[in-house]
């Protein structure tokens, strides 16, 4: 008993605009909200904050050994050519009241700093109503830009007026250690800065968006770590004394 099929030829698959004449999209075309382009970016997130990490962890230490230098150097007595004795020199200084200025203008910049870097993770996650525009981001950044050089400046109002009061670099050892402790904070500051202006720069010439929130983002998280070791600082010199 014979049986007979038929044969049909299907020809080679060819891919077809839609109704709307678009073709649908696909998921390794590369697409900033694909799954891999999600995980992609997730994955550079965490490796620039580890090496945030990693840094911020180094500049603790070194304000670690300072403060265990300036709380042993306080108890320390020196020996006194002019008598033979051993005598403490430890004075305390009295703090300009501009610190205190200085400490709200760097605590409000935190805000705007994070204003900024939550508005690019959500362009990234595109969380509709809540992504905020680059003209946006880029004001933000402006905003803390100015606040930081606002805060430096008040830095050294506050050295000026302590030299005026009789307490200079090389006055006394209480003294000294004001000096190097905010100075060594603004040094480090001053490098946030440099980092709002790199941020501020990729936000202008309109980077990947995953580019430009991961240097938002590591550049947020230092600002932040600085206003807190600031804090720390003038805790530090106005209470351990």
């Amino acid at each position: 008993m014979r049986s007979f099929f038929s044969s049909v030829s299907i020809g080679r698959a060819r891919t077809t605009l839609g109704d709307t004449g678009v073709l649908p999209p696909r998921g390794d075309d590369g697409d900033d909200h694909s799954d891999s382009g999600w995980s992609n970016f997730e994955m550079r997130l965490r490796r620039a904050r580890l090496g945030l990490l990693v840094g911020l962890i180094g500049i603790l230490m070194v304000f670690a050994s300072l403060t265990s230098a300036y709380i042993v150097r306080q108890g320390l007595p020196t020996f006194d050519p002019r008598t033979n004795t051993m005598v403490h020199d430890w004075l305390p200084v009295r703090l300009p009241g501009i610190l205190l200025v200085n400490t709200c203008v760097l605590l409000i910049s935190s805000v705007t700093m994070e204003l900024a870097r939550r508005g690019a993770l959500a362009e990234v996650s595109s969380i509709p109503g809540v992504s905020l525009g680059g003209e946006v981001r880029v004001f933000w950044l402006s905003v803390t830009f100015l606040l930081g050089l606002s805060f430096l400046t008040g830095q050294w109002v506050a050295w000026q007026q302590l030299t005026a009061g009789g307490f200079d670099v090389a006055a006394t050892p209480s003294s000294s250690f004001v000096y190097l402790l905010t100075g060594m904070h603004g040094v480090h500051l001053l490098g946030g800065i440099v980092a709002l202006l790199i941020a501020g720069v990729t936000a202008v010439l309109r980077r990947r968006t995953e580019s430009r929130a991961v240097v938002l983002d590591v550049t947020g998280w230092y600002w932040h770590s600085m206003a807190l070791l600031w804090v720390y600082i003038l805790c530090l010199l106005k209470f351990v004394r």
